[in-house]
């Protein structure tokens, strides 16, 4: 009986597979995609293009009745077929929630700058992982992550859920993400495509950047992503590009992405980026997202007509269906449905986010060893921040709603892009879990005066400052908000004992840096952000992040010292040249000799470490770089010895690059042997004529470093032949 029963299944699905030969596994995705594609009618094929809005957003989008409430989108499937629908969430940190009606609680990663700041390829997988996880739980298959813009302005709303200023950083970082994102059989998204560099009039914003420039800063963090991770589907931003909106741009979708860098997913507008349909559908543009948002179903029924008339090719039409079908067989999505209300680990998925946040946090300062805190101390006082019960998170199509719910509600703007959201993890409790013996006392630090005097007899003060912006809204300065500047010098002034924990975007100014003893650097945290932080104030863990992104002394060190466009007129168009080309964040310091505030890669530990031994070799013409390093200090920890590169007589947009890193654990004592490989096109210059990478015949001296203005820094000098590359690299 049983082997009549295997053979009747055997049967049934051969037969299956004769009826929908595209539902054969063992056949390619393109394959399946081009046998899928053959079996729909035109109007099934439209189904795949359009989406639309997931929620009831006020009174200018109603939710498709298919969609999964408060979700970020919907594109409808071809049951026939067997082909499931598109079911979109944001974003990079977790599952977001849009509106706030019933919002989804869900576990949220720190920001992507704290992820980053990690420069641990394998702890972004995870996380990534897990917000897949729970996207598939919660019943998505598009997750909308990651995002990889570059930080060119400090102040953009958006920088929190982006990976610094250096495209191998950024790149490398964001597609170990994506991977863990996708090995959850659904499509991630690469965003946004691109030079989407701030919020102050995204829609109207005309970012103005040479090829060349753009070649070695923004489109190579995003070229690193794709090869790296093959994400499924590339999100168009906003903003004009060279005069062109990056959702109708041909240089950026057909040339770049599909042409040069091969590309084969779909590509999709961001909500509210579509102007049109035969120049957006014959420029490269495969999907029009949440339509709702735009003046008009472009990919409906004008797309359709469009095609009739011979206005967009039937083989364009078909060409852009195919993509999506292809990357919903390549990912999974269609062998493996999601189904809503699957079991999601909080526990376990905490301490993803919990580890993330604990590696992600950067010391900044620790004068006379203040940190880790003393077992013994008398009395604490916390001060500002709401520190008393949670941790701050960023704003936007990002925000995950809390486990717990929001710990401060009713935080101006409770609307969009709030509301204002603290995760109920309190570093208060964290801390006086941690110090049973002592007196913690919490001030709100709204009086500087009242918290100075709070502080004065305290053996340690811990003032957390913080900075609230998101999606839509760039911070109008890098001075922190609300006096916070005025609080932090008066509880210093007040103890010299004072430690400032940073709850900030990205970037900001510290005119009290003098005073402070100890600065930690917590980003935005997420869900368990408040354990995470007492564990690294407590040495529990030995803090290891190293900064993405450059702190400036001022902001007239800045390529733009002044936020281009006016935030009360986002309707007026406006320019913003990019002229510092390539040289982005150290770079820029460094080509014009400004000393930051602290540079990129900075950060320190609870021990020391020393490092020995740099040689180079080159074979089959990459350049590799050896050392060894070895933990001084007295305790465990974690180090980033970074790699960089300087031309000694060819011509690049900066005295150096980035060209690699590792982060290695070790033992008091204990030393290890690290190799890193560079990518060559690190070495090259773009030549926009020709595509293709050149590299100078001569001398480049390479240099091991703790952070990308480190004094100490030992080098060698490495003679490289004259090479050309194409536009992939090799």
């Amino acid at each position: 009986m049983k082997l009549k029963l295997a053979i009747a299944l055997a049967l049934a699905a051969m037969s299956a597979q004769a009826a929908e030969p595209w539902m054969d596994k063992s056949l390619s995705a393109d394959k399946r995609a081009e046998l899928a594609l053959q079996a729909m009618t035109q109007q099934e094929k439209l189904r795949w293009v359009l989406g639309h809005f997931g929620s009831d957003f006020g009174n200018k989008t109603k939710k498709h009745p298919a969609a999964l409430p408060f979700s970020a989108g919907y594109i409808e499937g071809v049951p026939r077929l067997g082909l499931p629908a598109l079911f979109e969430t944001d974003a990079g940190l977790g599952v977001a929630t849009q509106a706030t009606k019933t919002p989804r609680e869900r576990t949220s990663l720190p920001s992507g700058l704290a992820t980053t700041a990690t420069w641990n390829r394998e702890l972004a997988y995870q996380g990534g992982a897990m917000i897949g996880a729970e996207a598939r739980a919660s019943g998505f298959n598009v997750m909308l992550a990651g995002g990889v813009n570059l930080l060119r302005e400090p102040r953009n709303g958006r920088n929190f859920e982006y990976a610094g200023e250096d495209p191998l950083l950024a790149g490398t970082m964001v597609a170990q993400q994506v991977k863990g994102i996708q090995s959850n059989n659904i499509i991630a998204t690469m965003k946004h495509y691109a030079v989407n560099d701030q919020e102050t009039g995204r829609f109207v914003v005309d970012a103005r950047l040479d090829d060349a420039s753009n070649r070695m800063s923004d489109l190579l963090a995003f070229q690193f992503l794709m090869e790296q991770a093959d994400p499924g589907s590339v999100m168009c931003s906003y903003n004009r590009l060279n005069g062109v909106y990056a959702c109708e741009n041909d240089y950026l979708l057909n040339q770049v992405l599909k042409k040069d860098w091969g590309y084969k997913g779909y590509v999709m507008t961001d909500w509210g980026a579509t102007h049109s349909t035969v120049e957006s559908a014959n420029a490269g543009l495969d999907q029009q997202s949440g339509w709702e948002f735009d003046k008009s179903q472009y990919f409906g029924g004008a797309l359709e007509e469009a095609v009739t008339n011979g206005h967009v090719s039937q083989a364009r039409f078909d060409n852009m269906v195919f993509r999506v079908l292809r990357a919903m067989f390549d990912k999974g999505v269609v062998d493996n449905p999601v189904a809503e209300g699957g079991a999601i680990d909080y526990a376990a998925h905490n301490l993803v986010s919990r580890a993330d946040a604990e590696e992600g946090m950067v010391l900044l300062k620790n004068t006379g060893d203040v940190l880790p805190l003393k077992a013994g101390a008398k009395k604490i006082v916390i001060i500002g921040a709401h520190a008393d019960v949670g941790v701050l998170a960023g704003g936007g199509s990002s925000l995950v709603y809390p486990i717990g719910g929001n710990a401060v509600p009713g935080i101006a703007p409770t609307v969009w892009p709030g509301p204002v959201v603290y995760h109920p993890s309190s570093p208060m409790k964290a801390i006086q879990a941690r110090a049973p013996g002592a007196q913690v006392v919490f001030n709100d630090g709204r009086d500087p005066a009242a918290a100075a005097q709070a502080a004065a007899d305290a053996d340690v003060v811990l003032v957390f400052a913080q900075q609230w912006v998101g999606e839509a809204l760039d911070a109008v300065s890098l001075a922190l908000p609300d006096n916070q500047d005025a609080l932090i010098g008066a509880v210093a002034k007040a103890n010299p004992k004072t430690v400032v924990v940073l709850e900030t975007s990205g970037p900001v100014l510290m005119p009290w840096v003098d005073q402070a003893a100890g600065i930690l650097q917590a980003w935005y945290p997420g869900t368990a952000g408040g354990e995470a932080i007492a564990r690294v104030l407590f040495g529990e863990v030995n803090p290891s992040g190293h900064l993405p992104a450059t702190f400036p002394a001022s902001e007239s060190q800045l390529p733009r010292p002044k936020l281009d466009g006016d935030p009360k007129n986002e309707a007026a168009r406006f320019t913003v040249n990019y002229h510092e080309g390539a040289a982005v964040g150290y770079k820029w310091f460094d080509l014009k000799g400004l000393k930051p505030l602290f540079p990129f890669g900075h950060g320190l530990s609870y021990t020391q470490f020393a490092y020995s031994g740099l040689t180079a070799s080159q074979k089959d013409g990459k350049l590799s770089v050896s050392f060894k390093i070895t933990n001084t200090g007295a305790v465990k920890g974690k180090d980033v010895p970074q790699v960089y590169v300087a031309p000694l007589k060819a011509k690049w947009e900066a005295p150096k690059r980035l060209a690699g890193w590792d982060k290695v654990e070790l033992a008091p004592g204990e030393s290890k042997q690290v190799s890193v490989t560079v990518d060559p096109r690190l070495l090259g210059v773009f030549d926009s004529r020709s595509k293709t990478w050149r590299i100078a015949k001569g001398g480049y001296k390479v240099l091991l470093a703790q952070d990308a203005a480190d004094p100490k820094a030992s080098s060698i000098t490495v003679q490289l032949p004259q090479r050309t590359l194409n536009v992939s690299g090799k």
